[in-house]
């Protein structure tokens, strides 16, 4: 059977941004500029044409972007977005026959050959053109009149060459011979923080001004502004719902709790309710509502820490006990990562014969909070939920509320983790914790922002956790503290910490454990708030540059140089819009002054080699006149373990 394509010549392939062949929707967010690409080519030496057509789900009708040929077959454009919500597009290409018989004539022109044959096929062309384009044909036909009535070649040239002849003969192409890719792709467009975020963890029970006393909504609003001087956007709490009584935990997660003992947070529900409640030493939902209202002023969005999980004592447990595992000898399945047990934790059981009872009910807890007022979301464990579930509720939620953000906390197989993403989470923790050398974070730079990650996986960076203390914070102490602070905040524009430890410099492991002694999970804390530090000052200072700095806002936009000191890490990243050029050298021994040659990738930068050029140490607030690629860094941990050098040209 003879193919009914027979016509279309054009072939068209590797689309991107594309995830799992548009299966799955890219991300970008409000005001980004995307590039999307893809590879076109017909047989032989005849010219071609490509379009992008792309619109937003609620348009009837597509925009068309012609796609300029960049080098080897590969067309691109750049599209910036300007709608929350879902986008779609598609490819379109055509064997361009008016711009390969121009190409032909203009060649002929040259050698001085006639072209009396060639301006009868080319205003044929038009003359067809006309035809078909019933709208455009009193236009087109009089081009034609005007190079009928040229009195010379190079009149004639110098019409056919015309812009706005282009423009319309551009719009001729017949459907029949015109490939279109046949899979329409997704973008989903998202608000800028998803792209742009600076997060500060606390304990609300710890926020109390006086020892011994349980920390409430109330102390947390006194403390936004010390928040938001030190240039946090997003404070995350833990979970704040009341705390099982059953199999509580006590300090450093002793099987066996005190009377006093506040247990974990994580140990989600008790008699006086569980996911939608408050724990009542908190506050109220006023006060808490009241603590919303007071951030935002401050510049400040709540995020909230949602875990689907349940102490032994949760309301769900007598109400729904199908939604949970039962062993043969009538005892409930608690939570296990072999060795490890958690006693006061039962996991959801996502095989439950009332599947669907469970999900809608897992959703409406989101709900219940987006009702408060909350926005953003920090998702305890997503991994060790069913994906369905996750593709399912966070479509759903996106839809009435495309402003909120998911941050899934997934320290688990990459797999895992890039399928998360895929099915909708905005951000994702990451492996930055244990990438400890120049070539690990280059290596896992390279994979985040040069690969199909770049797309739809977003990483947000976090130093420490209330989980984890990594080796390089409690070997290194203050100096460690510094320099993984300004990696978090310079590699990616999304990053976090937990706070006050991480500004105290606290950093005494539990035994061999990666984790903290005494842990604040467990028990509650009295912090000096008003505590001056040098880690704190200069957080301060850093978020202070990420904001003033539009090249710290993106992930993607880093470029490695070449550093002959292994302890050196160099890089770049540019801002084209604003032109801020931004140069980092990190001194990743914290012992050590370690010094050495960089080799800049200037292109990147945009500064020729022979231009000289000033740069200003963010930090330091020291000056140096450069000119050329080779550059001579040293860096001494003990004064600052960083340059943030900005360009001036």
């Amino acid at each position: 059977m003879l193919s009914s394509k027979g016509h279309k010549r054009v072939i068209i392939t590797n689309i991107s941004p594309s995830v799992e062949e548009g299966k799955f929707p890219a991300k970008a967010v409000l005001d980004e500029e995307i590039t999307i690409s893809a590879d076109v080519f017909g047989d032989g030496h005849d010219a071609v044409s490509a379009s992008l057509f792309i619109k937003h789900i609620d348009e009837d009708k597509a925009l068309e972007v012609p796609l300029k040929l960049l080098y080897n077959d590969c067309w691109q454009t750049r599209y910036t977005f300007n709608r929350l919500g879902f986008y779609e597009f598609w490819i379109e290409a055509w064997e361009d026959h008016f711009a390969n018989w121009r190409n032909g004539l203009l060649k002929k022109h040259a050698a001085g050959q006639n072209l009396d044959v060639e301006w009868l096929i080319g205003t044929k062309l038009i003359d067809d053109a006309a035809e078909y384009l019933a709208d455009r044909r009193d236009l087109l036909l009089d081009w034609v009149q005007r190079i009928h009535d040229a009195d010379s070649d190079d009149e004639k040239v110098a019409l056919v060459t015309n812009a706005e002849l282009s423009r319309l003969m551009y719009q001729y192409r017949l459907e029949d011979k015109t490939t279109r890719y046949p899979f329409v792709f997704r973008i989903e467009v998202e608000r800028k923080k998803a792209a742009y975020s600076t997060w500060y963890e606390l304990f609300p029970r710890s926020a109390a001004a006086e020892p011994g006393k349980h920390g409430t909504f109330k102390d947390v609003i006194r403390l936004l502004p010390r928040i938001a001087e030190m240039g946090f956007d997003v404070l995350y709490f833990p979970p704040i719902h009341p705390i099982g009584e059953v199999n509580r935990k006590g300090k450093n997660n002793s099987l066996t709790a005190g009377p006093d003992d506040p247990g974990s947070p994580w140990a989600i529900g008790n008699r006086k309710g569980g996911h939608k409640a408050i724990h009542p030493q908190l506050g109220t939902m006023t006060d808490f509502k009241r603590l919303v209202k007071a951030a935002k002023a401050q510049n400040i969005e709540i995020a909230l820490d949602i875990a689907y999980q349940c102490a032994p004592d949760h309301p769900y447990v007598k109400a729904h006990p199908e939604w949970f595992v039962w062993r043969p000898d009538g005892t409930v399945q608690f939570a296990e990562n072999p060795p490890k047990k958690y006693e006061d934790i039962l996991p959801f059981n996502f095989e439950s014969a009332d599947w669907e009872g469970l999900w809608k009910e897992l959703k409406s807890v989101i709900d219940h909070w987006v009702a408060a007022g909350i926005r953003v979301f920090r998702i305890d464990n997503p991994h060790t939920k069913a994906f369905a579930f996750w593709e399912w509720m966070i479509n759903e939620v996106r839809t009435a509320y495309p402003e909120v953000i998911f941050l899934a906390e997934a320290f688990t197989r990459p797999r895992i983790m890039e399928r998360l993403a895929k099915v909708g989470f905005n951000q994702s923790y990451t492996y930055f914790t244990w990438r400890n050398t120049p070539e690990e974070i280059k290596e896992y730079m390279t994979e985040l922002t040069k690969t199909e990650l770049r797309y739809y996986f977003r990483p947000n960076f976090w130093p420490n956790t209330p989980d984890i203390l990594p080796p390089v914070l409690v070997e290194g102490g203050e100096n460690a503290h510094i320099m993984r602070l300004i990696l978090a905040a310079t590699l990616s524009s999304n990053y976090g910490l937990y706070g006050p430890v991480y500004e105290f410099g606290i950093n005494a492991p539990h035994g061999q454990k990666e984790e903290y002694i005494d842990n604040e999970k467990y028990e509650i804390k009295h912090w000096d708030w008003d505590k001056e530090t040098r880690i704190r000052e200069i957080i301060t200072l850093v978020n202070q540059i990420r904001r003033e700095n539009p090249a710290l806002q993106s992930t993607w936009n880093i470029e490695f140089a070449k550093a002959t000191n292994e302890q050196l890490l160099c890089f770049v990243k540019v801002d084209e819009r604003s032109g801020n050029r931004l140069i980092i050298a990190v001194n990743m021994d914290v012992w050590n002054r370690q010094s050495g040659m960089v080799t800049l990738p200037m292109k990147h930068l945009g500064i020729d080699y022979d231009t000289p050029f000033e740069v200003h140490d963010l930090l330091s607030k020291e000056r140096y006149s450069w000119k050329g690629d080779k550059q001579y860094i040293e860096l001494n941990p003990y004064l600052m373990p960083a340059h943030i050098f900005k360009v001036i040209i």
